[in-house]
């Protein structure tokens, strides 16, 4: 079968990739800047939360690039599966991030820091700014793979961390109350570990070839023993090499005149026609092995 791994859609997320951690690096460097001119300890921790989001960006650009090189004898998928590992470490840095914002929240707000209101509120809506502009360019791509979905979450991350910082800046100014920047601070782990949580799941999910959610195992047999030449379905995996790409195989035990009446190409290709079709999510990469109940009776060899 002819396979279409869709690699303008990839050219295109590792485009945007490069220009969201451009941006994101921008405002990385000019937040380092802002943290030693104002002495802020709230920007210092912004910016530090900024270089693990552009660390992040970095890993989704390289996996970008692995997933467009071709197959070959020793790797038969490609790259495929680096979206799925780099989306795995982006939500284990984000997932750190947020517990680590909830250890010293309690210690915070006991004895806050002196926060410098006039150069919060300038960092932030510079931070701000170029958080907009780099969600923005991912917007398109975001729900392309797991890798796209993990990035676009690292900027908007960024993002809820300005708008953060420019409410802290405006209470502080306004009424001097020095825990905002804590309670911000919080709300935004509130709003990040779940969908972090989210991420990793979905990705160790696929690494351990686990049955794609939207697939009914026992509805799929059942479809494929409605072929009037299939006697029995054994040994049936389906699992998912990646976002968008899964694979299906299962030995299939037919009458033994299929075999002599010319009838297995014709029951292949219905078989394969049957889950590429009454599926949510089309299946095009289908291997079946076809066999009399001779064979199916066969013990199995053992596993290396």
């Amino acid at each position: 079968m002819a396979h279409d791994h869709d690699h303008g859609a990839s050219t295109s997320s590792r485009t945007r990739l490069a220009i969201a951690f451009g941006i994101t690096t921008a405002i990385l460097l000019a937040q380092a800047v802002g943290a030693v001119l104002t002495g802020s300890l709230a920007l210092l921790v912004d910016t530090a939360h900024m270089l693990t989001d552009a660390g992040g960006l970095l890993m989704a650009l390289i996996a970008a690039s692995l997933m467009l090189r071709p197959t070959t004898a020793t790797h038969t998928w490609g790259m495929r599966r680096a979206e799925v590992l780099s989306a795995a470490l982006q939500a284990l840095v984000l997932l750190a991030v947020g517990i680590y914002a909830l250890a010293i929240a309690w210690q915070r707000l006991l004895d806050p820091p002196e926060i410098p209101a006039d150069s919060l509120l300038i960092f932030g809506i510079i931070g701000l700014a170029g958080n907009v502009l780099s969600l923005a360019v991912l917007m398109g791509d975001r729900h392309a793979n797991l890798n796209l979905r993990a990035a676009f979450l690292e900027v908007l991350n960024d993002a809820l961390g300005s708008v953060a910082v420019i409410v802290s800046a405006i209470v502080l100014a306004t009424t001097g109350w020095q825990q905002i920047d804590t309670v911000a601070g919080l709300a935004i782990a509130a709003l990040i570990v779940p969908r972090a949580f989210f991420i990793l799941r979905s990705s160790v999910t696929i690494l351990m070839e686990a049955v794609p959610a939207w697939l009914d195992l026992d509805d799929l047999e059942q479809h494929l023993l409605e072929n009037p030449h299939v006697r029995g379905i054994h040994d049936l995996h389906v699992s998912k090499i990646g976002t968008g790409l899964p694979v299906l195989t299962a030995h299939v035990e037919v009458e033994p005149g299929c075999f002599t009446d010319s009838h297995a190409d014709e029951v292949l290709a219905e078989l394969r026609a049957c889950v590429r079709d009454h599926f949510e999510e089309r299946i095009e990469h289908t291997t079946f092995q076809l066999e009399t109940s001779d064979c199916s009776r066969e013990q199995p060899l053992p596993h290396a």
